[in-house]
């Protein structure tokens, strides 16, 4: 593929980050898959982190998708008429869980951005 198809290799990584994730390391692998299609073997390793990176956030956007679902849509819509002592525990709730989405966000970009900067090393060596 080259350097100059950086987002589509991005892409493809985030798709196989997607359709490998039952194995519980698919950022690394997805990440890896864009930084050694995006390699042309003589590029550094910021390349790899960089594609790998953008990998991530792309595999990432489904997650940030539902999270604004549950935190901006679904109040609007009177599903959550509580009292104000439970409005606030269920406000705890969302805080918390945007907290592990966030969380999950970070973990697949640096993992993939690990991958990333893998794959480019892959790409110089075989």
């Amino acid at each position: 593929m080259g350097t100059e198809d950086t987002l589509l290799n991005a892409v493809i990584g985030a798709v196989a980050s997607v359709l490998l994730s039952f194995t519980g390391i698919s950022p690394l692998l997805g990440g890896a898959v864009a930084g050694y299609l995006n390699s042309d073997g003589t590029a550094d390793g910021g390349d790899g982190l960089r594609v790998g990176a953008l990998s991530g956030f792309i595999a990432s956007i489904p997650i940030v998708g539902l999270l604004l679902l549950l935190l901006v849509v679904l109040p609007f819509l009177g599903f959550f008429a509580f009292p104000i002592e439970i409005g606030l525990a269920v406000g705890g709730i969302f805080v918390l869980g945007a907290i592990a989405v966030l969380g999950g966000v970070a973990y697949t970009v640096v993992l993939s951005a690990l991958g990333g900067l893998l794959g480019v090393y892959l790409k110089e060596e075989l």
